[in-house]
């Protein structure tokens, strides 16, 4: 990420109200929760639109049905975030990229109208963890951030995070080369821990999850995509 000013933590300077914009409840919280954690201990404002109800998901620990079951728990996660509003609309799971990109970004567009954030955070435009409703998502917030002049901020790993992960579990995650990316310091992960802890039905039996934050430390990474 080049071009800001950075402050405390390394966060740009100009962050002043965040929408982030994910494909799954669990997104905001295995994926950007030390981020939001970090906004929102900052006293950056946060608002979280998740795209599907997550109904798809070949996890299931516990009974209930999955599309209540994750609706109540990213509720949960974004308390423990310090989020201030979510919003979760109903595309088909696993489906994004069947759904008009179109009708995708005015979705996200209608979010940045009312909340009017400073910037998107997204996840990077490959997915990171190389699942397609990632980057549909991040598709969507791209061309509604195009269309009102908002910045865009994408989550990525390290390539050497990405490789390790790769090798050991067989996964498909992209990383970065260093020079692509910046790096964001002291995420309070214990925070970031409780949220995913709301994910019981995700995260119970998640070992990539929790090497992926083993080997990330405290430091996340982010990419200026827009």
């Amino acid at each position: 990420m080049t071009g800001p000013r950075t402050g405390g933590a390394g966060l740009p300077d100009e962050l002043r109200r965040v929408l982030a914009v994910v494909a799954h409840p669990d997104d905001e919280s295995f994926g950007l929760g030390g981020l939001l954690a970090l906004l929102s201990a900052r006293g950056v404002p946060t608002t979280v639109l998740c795209l599907t109800h997550g109904e798809a998901s070949t996890l299931h620990a516990g009974p209930g049905d999955l599309r209540t079951l994750r609706a109540d728990e990213l509720a949960c996660a974004a308390r423990e975030l310090g989020v201030e509003r979510v919003e979760l609309a109903a595309y088909p799971d696993g489906e994004l990229a069947s759904v008009p990109l179109r009708g995708l970004a005015a979705r996200v567009g209608r979010l940045v109208t009312e909340r009017r954030p400073s910037h998107l955070l997204v996840f990077d435009t490959t997915g990171v963890t190389g699942h397609r409703d990632h980057r549909r998502a991040t598709e969507a917030a791209l061309a509604a951030a195009r269309e009102r002049g908002v910045q865009v901020l994408g989550w990525t790993l390290p390539r050497a995070v990405a490789e390790t992960l790769n090798t050991e579990f067989g996964t498909s995650f992209a990383g970065r080369e260093p020079g692509e990316c910046h790096e964001i310091r002291s995420i309070p992960r214990a925070r970031q821990h409780r949220a995913i802890s709301c994910h019981a039905s995700q995260s119970t039996d998640n070992p990539v999850l929790w090497r992926r934050l083993e080997l990330l430390g405290e430091s996340e990474y982010l990419r200026r995509l827009l």
